[in-house]
């Protein structure tokens, strides 16, 4: 793809939000360069199928920034800053595109990442995704260390959110385990990869770029919210062919993503555990519903991907 396109997508990310429709409709009818130069106001915007002349008018008030923001050639020093970070820019068509965000019903623009991409980013039925409660409890943390070495022992890729709790344990479980053949694990950010969030997981956040990956939709620069880690479960759900919930209490965000999950018709389980611990509370809720598959080891995760 060329470098306007390019360019063009990395905008895009930090100029749209994963939920604009609006945003969405015009990308898929004009192409990335033409929808990013019309919502700069540099090129005429009409309605078109569906979408108003009051709606285009909510969106260009939406998609106003400043122009210092959002300029070529800020465009192309954000790109710069990743690279030297030992990163890129992936967009959809790239070699190493992960085809699983395609399954999206609003995948990213485009992959910022940091870490190894000689290895590439394993297909949906290669990886599973490992989350949970930030506070997990010492049954959660053994059993999800236990359950990401195992997976990687088997050269399934581990793939989590890089925040305390469950996801720390999955990603460090998941190097334990390596094989040195393909990722490990890969995490993915909810903000701008110039960054480390948690900060106290940077020793983490190297050991795991070393043989895989760091992954985000969100710009340099960019801050983790609430909103931005929401809108980062879904691409955790893609990347892998089951989301497993270790630990998670009855409104966890780890139940998000197994909600994504559900929605692109992967494969979603979780581990049951004590029915007198709240940080179990969402895991059983899971399977009270019918939504998950119940688990207790790597076996079991490995046998759902097989299925």
């Amino acid at each position: 793809m060329n470098d306007e396109n390019r360019i063009a997508r990395a905008a895009l990310t930090r100029m749209f939000t994963p939920g604009d429709d609006v945003a969405r409709k015009l990308v898929a009818r004009h192409g990335a360069h033409p929808a990013y130069r019309m919502a700069l106001r540099a090129r005429p915007l009409f309605p078109f199928w569906d979408v108003t002349a009051d709606e285009l008018s909510q969106g260009l008030d939406r998609w106003a920034p400043a122009p210092r923001d959002l300029d070529t050639d800020k465009i192309e020093d954000e790109l710069k800053v990743v690279e030297r970070l030992g990163g890129g820019f992936l967009l959809p068509g790239d070699e190493h595109w992960p085809e699983g965000l395609d399954d999206l019903p609003n995948p990213p623009y485009g992959l910022w990442y940091v870490g190894n991409i000689a290895q590439g980013i394993p297909a949906p039925h290669r990886a599973a995704a490992l989350t949970g409660s930030r506070d997990s409890t010492s049954y959660g943390a053994a059993v999800t260390a236990e359950m990401a070495h195992g997976l990687a022992r088997r050269g399934i890729c581990v793939i989590s959110g890089l925040a305390y709790g469950i996801d720390a344990h999955a990603h460090r479980g998941a190097l334990a385990g390596s094989t040195g053949t393909g990722p490990a694990t890969i995490a993915v950010a909810a903000g701008g990869l110039d960054r480390v969030y948690p900060s106290g997981n940077a020793d983490l956040a190297a050991a795991i770029k070393t043989t895989g990956l760091i992954v985000s939709e969100q710009p340099i620069g960019t801050a983790p919210t609430r909103a931005r880690f929401l809108d980062r479960n879904r691409i955790i759900a893609a990347l892998a062919g089951v989301t497993c919930v270790v630990e998670a209490r009855w409104r966890s965000g780890a139940l998000n993503t197994a909600h994504h999950a559900e929605t692109i018709a992967r494969h979603v389980a979780a581990v049951p555990g004590s029915v007198h611990s709240a940080n179990s509370a969402g895991c059983h809720r899971l399977l009270k519903e019918g939504t998950a598959a119940l688990v207790s080891d790597a076996d079991e995760v490995a046998e759902l991907l097989a299925s």
